[in-house]
């Protein structure tokens, strides 16, 4: 574990990468900011996901740039979220005193202010608790991905530079050999002093002050957070998952980010390193089916909108990915003179996935739309013309290879989990269209779908690995089959189900983490790490076999090698326990939801169902409503 730099008065001491899993995520649903437990702001992009970024420290630590909070003297510190919200809470003591650091961005409420964007503000307050402390605040910008050494404009108490705007309670000074903004004082206990970064452009807007603007923020999580049906043990983790997947939702278009970040390596030192501030069509609909299920019925209508808006069948289908905003930027490149987080090269940003089929999106899609259906709040009539045209190109494009789920590099090939998909998408929209008697060729829908089926089971089963295989070219497990039962291609109880759950545990799980595969061709160097969703993957699947004491205990292990905060990057390091990939990971949380609410179902009911079963109880039982103890 790195260690961690505690006093940073002196900005040529030497310096430290914090580990990913010593940060907490602050936003706005609009952007987000990485803040590690010494109050340093290591990552933010503004006013958007997918803007360039401000703070980089995390990606280099000489040009990233980053702001920290903190007091002068040496200090110890630690920092949690405030109860059921995103706003971070730091507290700092060291010999003269304590006092908090409470950061959060600033959020319209919708309920008051629906058609409003949320006011780009990041606020930063302190307050004195004991003693008197003497505080430095050191602001050191780097827009635009560390390229650009900002002049800044003077003003007392508030400084410009670029498009930005930074206020302080004291006077600010500038820093011109390290060319940053320094504010320093002695805070008192019972003192309270905000700081507060926004663009030009929201400073026109109206705006609450700092300590109200907490009060507002503080409520409209907590509203969030109550919405979750889910009442079962793990409701902590459930609605802390909720809460990290409502923050990486972009709220003018309902596009939901992979994740906040670009670039954190999947391995230390390696070039898996992506940019995930796009909308990925998989990774969408998974998050909107988790909300689902913890009873978030009235959250999939912007994102089925997005959907209609942005993704039209084409040629090739639909993309699997999109920006997050139509004028959003998608092109792969790489900043080589950022050193990357740990010395992993290379820093991208856009992604070249882009270009890829990817034949499961269909499946996902559809599965989403199915499941919100059947709950009984979303009708897919409006939007069935551009259902029926997806449904009709995976008809005539299934029997082609495609890239697959993981976005291999090395070539396409007919991937088993992109073929099930593909049943499934048929399979979700065959069951809309026949109850409500929508278009659409449903006798050839239901030929294709069968074939599929028929030609998985022959060609994707492999008698040598005694499971399902990865593609129908190679012989190598692949914990995406796992999903195989969880949406009802197969009884999760089938022999040849029962046998692919223990040939993953045998030669996929390390330390109770499992990994997507090994040894498959990727066309990328380098090894990845454990893949957090993956392990979720197989206690559902677990679950589905009936072996739920098996399945709880694997459940438990994994909740705790969450961070502190309770969250979850990409990946983990099946060795050390540390948290690798993009962070905070929307499919990782998908994972905790999923898992506890199935575990309460089988718990309650006795019985343990497929996607397609619980999407037609959800409409009757409200989600996750469950009450299991």
């Amino acid at each position: 574990m790195d260690i961690k730099l505690i006093n940073n008065t002196n900005q040529k001491s030497k310096l430290f990468f914090s580990p990913i899993e010593d940060y907490g995520i602050i936003g706005n649903c609009h952007t987000a900011a990485l803040i590690n437990s010494q109050g340093s702001i290591d990552w933010l992009c503004l006013p958007r996901f997918d803007s360039p970024s401000i703070f980089a420290r995390i990606l280099d630590l000489e040009k990233g740039g980053f702001w920290s909070i903190q007091p002068i003297e040496p200090f110890e510190s630690e920092h949690k979220y405030f109860d059921h919200t995103n706003v971070l809470k730091t507290r700092f003591t060291c010999s003269t005193g304590c006092f908090s650091l409470m950061d959060f961005m600033d959020i319209t409420n919708p309920e008051i202010e629906q058609d409003l964007a949320a006011p780009g503000r990041l606020i930063r307050i302190v307050e004195g608790i004991e003693g008197a402390v003497e505080i430095i605040s050191i602001c050191t910008p780097r827009p635009n991905y560390g390229q650009t050494i900002p002049n800044f404009t003077h003003l007392g108490t508030e400084v410009k530079f670029g498009k930005f705007i930074l206020t302080a309670p004291k006077e600010l000074q500038i820093d011109e050999q390290n060319n940053s903004l320094i504010c320093s004082f002695i805070l008192n206990a019972g003192e309270q002093l905000a700081f507060t970064l926004m663009t030009e452009n929201d400073s026109d807007l109206p705006s609450l002050e700092p300590a109200t603007a907490l009060s507002s923020t503080i409520t409209f999580w907590q509203n969030w957070a109550n919405q979750c049906t889910y009442q079962g043990p793990y409701r902590d983790q459930v609605i802390r998952s909720t809460l990290t997947l409502k923050l990486m939702t972009y709220e003018p278009s309902g596009a939901i980010v992979a994740a906040p970040t670009t670039s954190l390596p999947e391995t230390i030192g390696g070039e898996r390193n992506w940019d995930y501030r796009f909308t990925w069509i998989r990774d969408a609909s998974f998050t909107l089916y988790a909300l689902l299920l913890a009873g978030y019925f009235d959250y999939q209508q912007p994102f089925f909108n997005w959907i209609v808006r942005t993704a039209k069948v084409e040629k090739t289908g639909i993309k699997i990915l999109y920006p997050i905003t139509a004028e959003g930027q998608i092109i792969e490149q790489t900043l080589d003179y950022l050193q990357g987080y740990r010395n992993s090269r290379p820093v991208r940003i856009g992604n070249q996935a882009v270009e890829q089929i990817q034949m499961d999106v269909y499946g996902e899609v559809m599965s989403a739309l199915h499941f919100a259906w059947k709950a009984g709040k979303y009708d897919p009539s409006p939007i069935w013309d551009e259902v029926y045209s997806m449904l009709d190109w995976v008809a005539d494009h299934w029997r082609e290879p495609d890239s697959g789920i993981w976005e291999v590099r090395g070539g396409v090939r007919h991937f088993v989990y992109g073929k099930v998909m593909s049943w499934l998408a048929l399979d979700s929209g065959i069951d809309i269209a026949q109850t409500l008697h929508l278009k659409g060729d449903i006798e050839r829908w239901c030929q294709e779908r069968d074939n599929i089926r028929a030609e998985v089971l022959e060609k994707g089963w492999s008698d040598k690995l005694k499971a399902f295989k990865q593609s129908y070219e190679e012989e190598n497990l692949d914990a995406a089959n796992l999903l195989l039962p969880v949406f009802g291609f197969i009884d999760g109880r089938d022999p040849r189900m029962e046998s692919t759950i223990n040939q993953t545990l045998k030669y996929l799980v390390k330390n109770g983490l499992c990994y997507r595969y090994l040894n498959a061709p990727e066309g990328i160097k380098g090894q990845e790490s454990t893949f957090v969703l993956c392990t979720f993957w197989l206690i559902n699947a677990l679950i589905l076999a009936g072996r739920l004491e098996e399945a709880q205990q694997w459940f438990e292990t994994l909740l705790a090698k969450s961070t502190p905060l309770g969250l979850f990057a990409e990946e983990i390091d099946a060795e050390t326990g540390a948290h690798l990939g993009n962070f905070p990971q929307a499919f990782s949380h998908i994972g905790v939801i999923n898992v506890a609410v199935s575990l309460a179902h089988a718990k309650q009911t006795g019985t343990v169902e497929c996607h397609h079963a619980n999407a037609a109880n959800a409409a009757g039982r409200g989600g996750g409503g469950f009450q299991c103890k």
